[in-house]
């Protein structure tokens, strides 16, 4: 990188830099004096010596604290394996079976046993799955920030722990105080303090925003920049993918419990059909980042999936519990779901194709208008939501990890369980603000409740004026 002259600026013998002549010894030897063309080239030599000196004293710096651009996958520190959390009862039971068919056991069992207390929760209502949805999101943070802590632990970062739970608390924070501010407006006008709270919300969540950032900034250390700024990122790349998701489930439950389960069931019935046909009919790989998941397991997902939604669809959609858009009672302090379904979960008839009319021997067929939008749900949880799992495969190889933690036998951790969920999670939010959801009445009654008496009845007015002027209401005769 740096040229130097032969008089004196070459590396000697073991890379060191001999003095440039002068230091000593005169140049030339025999010469008493130099002359003034000597003196000018021993003056660029001890220039390009010090300059040379410099550049090598910064590469011993980056080579001491590591240039992490330049780090392949082959330098990523080991993780230790984790270790085996299957129940003792269980390892003796099928200690007679190999290791594929114990692990096929260990699965279903575990399987059948997280779906049992998932029936149990929607047993208990709402208000449980919610506690839910942020108990998995709070884990899903912890397993993927300790991969990061893991990884560069050797640097002994200052404050990444605390920070990253300070900014999962502060965005939690924001995203669950607009939901509040939504669906709690009747509870909050009564309570003088949650108005304040709920007024200057945003505000109070960008100081605490800001304070965080102030003091990642205040944490930065000197030959640890470049990493520190890597957690940093980690950090909100993680909060992205968790807490922004977990928000939009929370928002999906609340159109109504069918809008969560019918996605939710889906997923789990994808992955464990395509488990299932990839276990006993795979034989094509499928992609190269999951070496274990084949063509005929993912065709075999697809078509079971489908069906599945599609019955689910038609079970569910008879039921106001399922249907209704989950509302907050005040009076008894409560959430109900009580509605008169709308046209989506009524029975509808369909006129039949023509081909489907000489199989099933009849002219129209009565379904839910929801059945025809499971079909879109269930096609996207089984083509497209495999991809989240894809994912989620290439960054654990990229960390040189089998699974997430090891919080549940056979599974791995909560993330590897739930890394489809999330990419579902957004399609249907997007799904029901594209096709579905109109302006919502109770919403707006809700934020119209919060205002001011005086800006309550020029709203008053002005929609009376609008009803009259369209002929739905009629004038009042002034006396």
């Amino acid at each position: 990188m740096l040229e130097l002259r032969h008089r004196g600026g070459c590396p000697g013998p073991g890379g060191a830099v001999a003095p440039p002549p002068g230091e000593g010894e005169a140049a030339g030897g025999d010469h008493e004096t130099e002359s003034t063309s000597d003196k000018m080239y021993n003056f660029i030599d001890f220039n390009n010596y010090v300059h040379y000196r410099m550049l090598t004293t910064e590469t011993d710096i980056d080579d001491r604290y590591g240039d992490l651009d330049s780090r392949t996958d082959s330098d990523i520190p080991e993780i230790p394996p984790s270790s085996d959390r299957t129940p003792e009862i269980l390892k003796k039971a099928l200690s007679g079976l190999s290791s594929r068919w114990k692990n096929w056991w260990i699965r279903g069992i575990l399987t059948l046993t997280m779906i049992s207390l998932f029936f149990l929760i929607i047993y208990m209502g709402s208000f449980m799955l919610m506690l839910l949805v942020l108990g998995i999101q709070v884990k899903c943070f912890h397993e993927i920030i300790t991969i990061g802590y893991r990884v560069y632990r050797s640097y002994d970062l200052p404050w990444f722990r605390t920070l990253s739970w300070y900014f999962l608390l502060c965005v939690n924070y924001f995203f669950y105080g607009e939901t509040v501010a939504d669906y709690f407006a009747t509870f909050v006008q009564r309570e003088e303090q949650l108005q304040f709270l709920i007024r200057y919300h945003r505000f109070i969540s960008f100081a605490l925003y800001l304070a965080g950032f102030c003091m990642f900034v205040l944490s930065l250390v000197k030959k640890h920049y470049r990493l520190q700024f890597y957690m940093f990122a980690w950090t909100h790349v993680t909060l992205l993918i968790t807490v922004t998701q977990s928000h939009l489930v929370i928002q999906n439950l609340f159109e109504g419990m069918i809008w969560f389960l019918v996605p939710i069931s889906s997923v789990i019935c994808n992955d464990i059909t395509a488990y299932l046909f990839g276990f006993f009919f795979g034989r094509t790989p499928l992609i190269k980042l999951s070496p274990k998941k084949t063509w005929e397991g993912f065709i075999g997902g697809f078509f079971s999936t489908v069906v599945f939604g599609f019955i689910a669809a038609y079970v569910l959609s008879k039921y106001q519990y399922f249907v209704c858009p989950v509302e907050y009672r005040s009076d008894i302090n409560s959430f109900v779901t009580e509605c008169e379904p709308s046209e989506l979960f009524q029975l509808q008839s369909y006129s039949l194709p023509p081909f489907l009319k000489a199989v099933l021997r009849r002219e129209t067929v009565s379904l839910y208008p929801f059945q025809i939008h499971s079909i879109a749900l269930s096609t996207f949880a089984s083509l497209i939501g495999p991809f989240g799992g894809f994912f989620a495969s290439g960054f654990k190889r990229a960390f040189k990890i089998k699974d997430f933690a090891n919080t549940i036998p056979g599974h791995g951790g909560i993330m590897d369980r739930f890394d489809c969920q999330y990419l579902m999670a957004t399609f249907v939010h997007v799904y029901i603000t594209s096709f579905i959801r109109g302006p919502n009445p109770s919403k707006v009654l809700q934020q119209l409740l919060v205002l001011q008496p005086e800006q309550q009845l020029n709203i008053y007015k002005t929609l009376k004026t609008h009803l009259i002027e369209k002929g739905i209401l009629q004038p009042t005769l002034k006396v």
